[in-house]
C-alpha cells in the first residue's frame, strides 16, 4: 500500500468498482430539496435523480461535505495507514467545497492533507484523482505527484450544453459572458471551464438546437486537436451527461471517427452538477491522456 491515500469530492463521479479497485476515499457531497438533506449517494441510478427534480416543487440546491464528515474521512484514511493525503476537489471557482476541505485539513493534526483545486468537475477531476493515484501507487513522493497534477489541470478544459439556461442562472454559477444571457433563455449555450485560469464557469457561444452546438464542439475542437498535437500530448476525451445518454453516445461515436488517435470515454453529471446544470445537459471534457503523465 502507498504512504499517499487519494481522497475526492463525490462529483468527480469516477466509476465505483474504479474508486474501489483504486482505493479511492469518497466524500459525499449533501444535495437539499428544501429543509431535505439527501447525498449524492442516495441516487445510485443517476436518472432517478433527475426525474426527482423534474417532480419537485422545490428546486434543489447544493452544499458542501461538512468539516465534520471530511474529518471522518481523515480518521479512516489514518486508520488504514497512511501518513499524506491528496483530497482532489470540484472547482473553487463555483463551490465552496475547496474552501471546506481546506479549513478540515488545516484543522487535522494527525494527517499531513494537501487539498488539490482540479479548477474544473465530474470526470475532469476524477481523472486529475486517478492520475494522482496511479501514481501514488507507484512510490511517487507528494510534491512529483502534484507537479503532475498542475500538468493536467493545466491541460484540461471542457465546453458543455445546458438544455436550458435557467438552472445556472438560479444557482448563480455562470460568471462571465453576460452580454449572452439575455439571448439564451430560448436558445442551447455553449459553456466552458478553464482551469489554467480561475475555472470559472464562462458562456461562450450559443445555438439553436443541440446540432449546432456540436458542429461548434467540431469546428473549434479540431483546432484544439492540432494544438496539442503540436506540444506531443496524446488526448483523452470523456463525454458526460445529465440523462441524456442517447445524444452523449452519439458525441462519443462522431469523435471516434473524426480523431481516431484520441482515447473517448463515457461519464456522467450527476446530482451535484446536475442541481447547476439542470437535465439534459452534455459535456465534452478534454485534456493529455493522464496515462501519459505517469512515466
Amino acid at each position: 500500500m502507498s504512504k499517499i491515500a487519494i481522497i475526492v469530492d463525490s462529483s468527480s463521479y469516477i466509476p465505483h468498482k474504479v474508486q474501489l479497485a483504486k482505493h479511492i476515499y469518497v466524500a459525499d457531497n449533501p444535495v437539499l430539496f428544501g429543509r431535505k438533506v439527501y447525498h449524492e449517494s442516495h441516487w445510485p441510478v443517476n436518472a432517478a435523480f433527475y426525474k426527482q427534480m423534474a417532480a419537485s416543487s422545490v428546486q434543489p440546491t447544493t452544499s458542501q461535505p461538512s468539516i465534520g464528515d471530511l474529518m471522518a474521512i481523515f480518521d479512516q484514511v489514518k486508520k488504514d495507514g497512511y501518513d499524506q493525503a491528496i483530497l482532489v476537489t470540484l472547482s473553487s471557482g463555483f463551490s465552496g467545497t475547496y474552501q471546506a476541505a481546506f479549513a478540515a485539513a488545516a484543522q487535522y493534526q494527525d494527517l499531513d492533507v494537501h487539498v488539490w483545486d482540479s479548477r474544473i468537475a465530474t470526470m475532469g477531476a476524477g481523472n486529475q484523482a486517478l492520475l494522482a493515484s496511479d501514481l501514488a501507487e507507484k512510490g511517487w513522493q507528494m510534491a512529483d505527484i502534484l507537479e503532475k497534477l498542475r500538468l493536467l489541470r493545466d491541460r484540461t478544459s471542457v465546453f458543455f450544453v445546458v438544455n436550458s439556461i435557467k438552472h445556472l442562472q438560479r444557482t448563480g454559477r455562470l460568471s462571465g459572458g453576460q452580454a449572452l444571457i439575455a439571448g439564451l433563455l430560448s436558445i442551447k449555450p455553449i459553456l466552458n471551464i478553464d482551469p489554467s485560469k480561475d475555472g470559472k464557469i464562462v458562456a461562450v457561444a450559443k445555438e439553436r438546437k443541440m446540432t449546432g452546438a456540436w458542429k461548434y464542439i467540431e469546428e473549434n475542437f479540431g483546432k484544439i486537436v492540432e494544438g496539442y498535437a503540436h506540444s506531443n500530448w496524446p488526448m483523452r476525451v470523456t463525454i458526460v451527461d445529465a440523462d441524456n445518454p442517447t445524444l452523449a453516445d452519439s458525441w462519443v461515436e462522431k469523435g471516434k471517427a473524426l480523431w481516431p488517435d484520441i482515447v473517448f470515454e463515457r461519464g456522467i453529471i450527476g446530482p451535484l452538477i446536475g442541481v447547476h446544470t439542470g437535465e439534459k445537459a452534455v459535456g465534452f471534457i478534454w485534456a493529455q491522456d493522464y496515462k501519459t503523465l505517469e512515466d
